[in-house]
């Protein structure tokens, strides 16, 4: 994420999701932190996101680094 666009973009889609409980982007530190309940597949989010055109290069649930 390079500009407040780029963030937004991944806002309004984590926004639409159902099964969200919480999400954090921050432009500065160019992360998503997304809290989501179990029903929502972990993978289902990552593909929400990937089609905003953004790269994802790291993802983390529970607290354990997830290959991509």
């Amino acid at each position: 994420m390079t500009c407040s666009g780029c963030s937004g973009a991944i806002e309004r889609v984590l926004k639409k999701m159902e099964g969200i409980d919480k999400y954090e982007v921050s432009l500065e530190s160019q992360t998503a932190d997304v809290y989501a309940q179990e029903s929502l597949a972990y993978e289902t989010v990552l593909e929400k996101i990937k089609k905003t055109g953004k790269t994802i290069t790291k993802g983390v649930k529970d607290g354990n680094e997830v290959p991509l």
